[in-house]
């Protein structure tokens, strides 16, 4: 199964003049898909995320996004914003684990993960509502 979304977001000043003096930011993209279950909680089924780090070069002048192995540079921070709000056909479930006719929920949202950053900061994202910057949950139904 195969993820595409959208997601629209600006980073504030804050999160800006933090990633400009060196403050790595994370943004997680988090995926879950359960089954329904009338007598109990939805049955989880697959459930995935994804870490982007963000950090700025300054003597290159120059935004790097770094996912696992890959790292990208990109040249404006608009861009940067665009590359990870959209998501292209991510794999995030297995289709063998999906049975025809079941009704199935999934989820997605992405969010800026307050606990990576450097522990002086994680003090200021606790107290300050500037240092938030999420998604809601994106939910749907559908059967395979």
């Amino acid at each position: 199964m195969l993820l595409s979304a959208n997601f629209e977001f600006a980073l504030n000043s804050t999160l800006e003049e933090a990633l400009k003096n060196g403050v790595p930011l994370y943004f997680v993209l988090e995926f879950e898909l359960a089954r329904n279950r009338w007598y109990w909680f939805d049955a989880v089924v697959a459930n995935a995320s994804i870490t982007h780090r963000v950090s700025y070069n300054s003597l290159t002048q120059q935004y790097r996004v770094a996912s696992g192995l890959l790292a990208l540079t990109f040249p404006s921070l608009a861009e940067v914003e665009r590359y990870i709000g959209r998501v292209t056909s991510r794999p995030v479930a297995r289709v063998d684990a999906l049975a025809k006719g079941i009704r199935y929920a999934a989820w997605v949202r992405l969010r800026l993960d307050v606990n990576l950053l450097p522990k002086p900061f994680q003090l200021d994202a606790l107290a300050s509502r500037e240092w938030t910057l999420s998604s809601e949950w994106h939910r749907w139904s559908f059967t395979p």
